[in-house]
């Protein structure tokens, strides 16, 4: 990947970072303040939504941000990966739930089954993603794998000559 695609990502990233600080700082507090009206426990449940849905985004965020500079490094190819693959799993499939939970707090509050249907919708797009994800770390797993053998060849193969 070259230096100008890693900049770029990064730089989505740490604009993204900064919107979601804005909104767990700004935008959650002037969402509850807009659920006056609504139930307590309506008003509970979409502020934390609100609050895990980015949280979720954050992890994400932090994950790619940690395999760009194993990229960089050239050392994406190796266990250490591992761990940030596995939480950006995790944080899609928490992103999945999070949304699915809002579809269902929407159909039990008689929203319009439209609605209801693309947010349901959406967290099945969420949870496709994280299966790819999972094949991806697959293909991660078989790369390291294939890196140790061709290591194992060069240092036999190093042995013989």
């Amino acid at each position: 990947m070259r230096g100008w695609t890693i900049l770029a990502l990064r730089a989505v990233i740490a604009v993204s970072l900064a919107g979601s600080l804005v909104v767990q700082v700004v935008i959650v507090p002037l969402l509850w303040a807009d659920l006056g009206g609504v139930p307590l426990g309506a008003r509970i449940t979409l502020t934390v939504l609100a609050v895990a849905g980015v949280l979720t985004m954050q992890a994400f965020a932090v994950c790619v941000w940690q395999l760009l500079t194993m990229v960089r490094r050239g050392s994406v190819f190796s266990p250490a990966a591992f761990r940030y693959v596995d939480v950006i799993i995790g944080a899609v499939v928490g992103a999945a739930v999070v949304v699915f939970a809002l579809a269902a707090l929407l159909a039990a509050g008689r929203a319009a089954p439209g609605v209801v249907g693309i947010v349901g919708g959406f967290s099945i797009v969420l949870a496709g993603m994280a299966m790819l994800v999972v094949v991806m770390r697959t293909l991660l797993t078989q790369a390291i794998d294939r890196e140790a053998e061709a290591r194992a060849l060069r240092s036999e193969l190093d042995e013989v000559i």
